[in-house]
């Protein structure tokens, strides 16, 4: 579970990291940050594991916010144009992402 929680740890990071060029990057790099922390907080066994479990009810409610309008892929391909519902999916799915490691934390964490 400790590897786990490395893992998931520097990914989340590294998500943080990927979003230093997007236009609102102070929020996603809190995002993910957060879940970095998170991941800290459980190998230390600082946090209760109530405290993940509203952390994974906020990200489900966020990326069930930020679903788009209308689904067009995650990836876009050479003959598609890059559009708002492409990066909202992905956004979405960043979301679901740790939503899922969240609950997994707050689960066997």
């Amino acid at each position: 579970m400790k590897l786990f929680k490395i893992i998931f740890g520097l990914l989340f990071v590294l998500f943080s990291y990927f979003q230093l060029n997007d236009p609102d990057s102070e929020i996603w790099i809190f995002i993910y940050s957060i879940a970095a922390l998170a991941c800290y907080m459980s190998i230390r066994e600082l946090w209760p594991g109530w405290v993940f479990y509203i952390l994974a009810a906020a990200y489900v409610i966020g990326a069930v916010l930020q679903w788009p309008p209308q689904y067009e892929g995650i990836f876009f391909g050479e003959a598609q144009m890059r559009s708002i519902n492409i990066e909202e999916a992905r956004e979405s799915l960043g979301l679901g992402i740790c939503a899922i490691v969240m609950a997994v934390l707050g689960k066997w964490g």
